[in-house]
């Protein structure tokens, strides 16, 4: 995530998710992170860069969002 202002874009989507518990598999997967010993700062950047992919794979293919794909993305972090 080399540009800036997409980077904090991304990690405003990664905020609201966690704030609105909206999947419920980012702040899982954010508490499971931080527990883990990850900074929350580096646990956001990486949960942001599977959202990332996801949104590539949505906007690539016309897809709608698929939750559990997402899930299963972030299950697949450290």
């Amino acid at each position: 995530m080399a540009n800036e202002k997409l980077k904090s874009k991304i990690l405003e989507i990664v905020d609201n998710q966690i704030n609105i518990n909206d999947p419920k598999c980012t702040k899982e997967t954010l508490e499971r992170l931080v527990n883990s010993g990850l900074s929350e700062v580096e646990s956001k950047e990486m949960i942001g860069r599977v959202l990332v992919e996801e949104m590539y794979d949505l906007l690539k293919n016309q897809v709608p969002f698929n939750e559990k794909r997402y899930e299963e993305k972030l299950s697949m972090l450290p």
